[in-house]
């Protein structure tokens, strides 16, 4: 049986664009995400406080994430200065973003592309020297805000010059929630000769209906890791409009029913959906926050 490892992506991901919640209140949701039983959690994210001020509170955040051993958390860096502060913080696994496409990465970090690529060898100095492991996101792999479509080549060059420079993972990531199953295959046929035996694992939005199918077409081509996020909680900033990431629960329910392994239980995946909803105060887009399971 296929086993796909999730990783809830609801404390960063999910938390950025809100409005910030105190220190408890994500703790509150940790504690329900990690009892779904997930192995994996991406926790916050070392990054400006002035741009994301949700996010502010990381090292306090990571701080507490010892009481959690049996999980393996990761945060999302987007510069050397932010890999220095995540490593001193005891982050064991940093997330390093790099947009595909110029428009976004301009708008997101300040740098053209080329310019992000260049710093990942200092990137992953930086975390073998406080002994973590470097995961490079590929955002904007199918389409951008700004640019449009995105060249297969461009997301190619960016997981070439990973590659070489020696880090541990490579993540493609859906960032506005355009992918379909085609486009996803066609792109995961491009980069997968190129990474070897790296980990490869993919983040989809469901901005337009289709992140879930775009994930099950990933798993059939071979991808066993997967984000998602409790009660789909979540958004890009430079997508109005956007629903955010694919669910956790609606995800298991997925993957469950088609009879592949995963590690988190729908039924306390549901109930972080509901912590979810209730720490940000707001509806979240989750099918199964609101049907429940079929075997209910």
């Amino acid at each position: 049986m296929t086993h796909v490892t999730i990783r809830d992506v609801a404390m960063r991901d999910g938390l950025q664009i809100e409005v910030p919640i105190p220190l408890d209140a994500k703790l509150a949701l940790l504690e329900a995400i990690v009892a779904t039983g997930v192995t994996e959690v991406e926790a916050t994210a070392f990054v400006s406080p002035t741009k994301v001020p949700a996010l502010a509170d990381a090292p306090d955040l990571a701080a507490e994430l010892a009481r959690y051993p049996g999980v393996a958390f990761s945060a999302l860096v987007a510069s050397p200065n932010g890999a220095k502060r995540a490593v001193a913080a005891g982050i064991d696994s940093i997330e390093y973003v790099v947009a595909a496409s110029d428009g976004f990465s301009r708008a997101n970090v300040g740098r053209g592309t080329a310019e992000a690529v260049g710093l990942i060898p200092e990137i992953v100095s930086i975390a073998a020297d406080g002994g973590a492991t470097v995961e490079i996101a590929v955002a904007t792999v199918w389409d951008c805000p700004f640019d449009g479509p995105t060249p297969v080549d461009r997301v190619r060059s960016v997981v070439d010059a990973a590659v070489a420079a020696g880090v541990d993972r490579i993540m493609v990531a859906d960032t506005i929630g355009t992918a379909v199953p085609a486009r996803v295959t066609t792109v995961l046929d491009r980069i997968r000769p190129l990474i070897g035996d790296l980990p490869l694992s993919c983040h989809f939005h469901n901005t337009r209906g289709a992140g879930l199918a775009s994930a099950y077409a990933a798993v059939e081509a071979g991808v066993t890791r997967l984000d998602s996020s409790a009660g789909g909680l979540g958004g890009c900033p430079f997508a109005p409009g956007a629903t955010g990431n694919i669910a956790t629960e609606d995800l298991v329910y997925l993957l469950r029913d088609s009879g592949i392994d995963v590690d988190v239980d729908v039924d306390r995946a549901i109930e972080a959906a509901r912590v979810a909803r209730r720490v940000v105060g707001h509806e979240l887009p989750s099918a199964l926050l609101a049907a429940g399971d079929r075997t209910r």
